[in-house]
């Protein structure tokens, strides 16, 4: 009896998709990062410090740049570490590996991003606990090539900064009515003046930057976004 012809699996950008031959390609794996895929938008994955960091475009895009240097060089530690992992060690090995990182993030967060760093608090060191992380190193990296891993971890960690970003932008022009406001804190050659600012008048909604606002307007992402994608 012949052999039937092993078919190529494009499934690549689900969650729990497996190995392939000639692996995902690039425009795939952007797509998948960045849209298709989301981790915050369709995974629904690191919604913790999503909702919590997200009450201005600053704290969001601080994180968001910590959470995609995590995601970026634990998909590269991962992929370039995975034929010398035991199959039955695999998760604590890949929490030791995101750990280290972590603590690298934090130490330079630390050090060169002081009052932002005392800012976003205990969020900083909880990105260990991101399931994004944990789950793109998990589902991708372990199975794939390095180049791959990196692209795909690259992609993951952009999608998630932008949408910390701009769903912190938004609670913060609609709860304060400012953009950007002390961008100091992260990038010290920049003005302490806003980016936007509509006056002393705006008394601003207060629910925007409390909690219930951040389920609300995250709620209007998800809408926008299903929406684009259905059409």
């Amino acid at each position: 009896m012949n052999e039937t012809s092993s078919t190529t699996v494009t499934n690549h950008d689900l969650p729990n998709a497996g190995v392939v031959n000639s692996g995902p390609s690039f425009k795939a794996l952007l797509s998948a990062g960045l849209w298709s895929n989301n981790p915050a938008l369709v995974q629904l994955l690191g919604l913790c410090p999503l909702l919590a960091v997200s009450n201005t475009a600053i704290n969001g895009l601080s994180l968001g740049i910590a959470t995609a240097f995590t995601v970026l060089l634990s998909n590269i530690s991962v992929s370039a570490s995975r034929r010398f992992i035991l199959p039955d060690i695999r998760i604590p090995i890949f929490v030791i590996l995101i750990s280290g990182i972590v603590t690298m993030v934090s130490l330079l967060m630390n050090a060169y991003a002081h009052e932002m760093f005392l800012r976003l608090g205990i969020f900083v060191p909880l990105i260990i606990t991101n399931c994004a992380i944990l789950a793109r190193a998990e589902s991708f990296a372990s199975k794939n090539t390095v180049f791959a891993s990196t692209i795909d971890g690259l992609a993951t960690g952009i999608g998630f900064a932008v949408v910390l970003v701009v769903l912190g932008a938004a609670r913060e022009l609609i709860g304060q009515g400012t953009l950007f406001a002390d961008a100091h804190l992260l990038f010290a050659n920049l003005s302490s003046a806003p980016l936007l600012n509509f006056g002393e008048q705006y008394r601003g909604l207060l629910i925007a930057i409390l909690p219930p606002g951040a389920f609300i307007l995250f709620g209007l992402l998800l809408v926008f976004k299903n929406l684009i994608t259905n059409k």
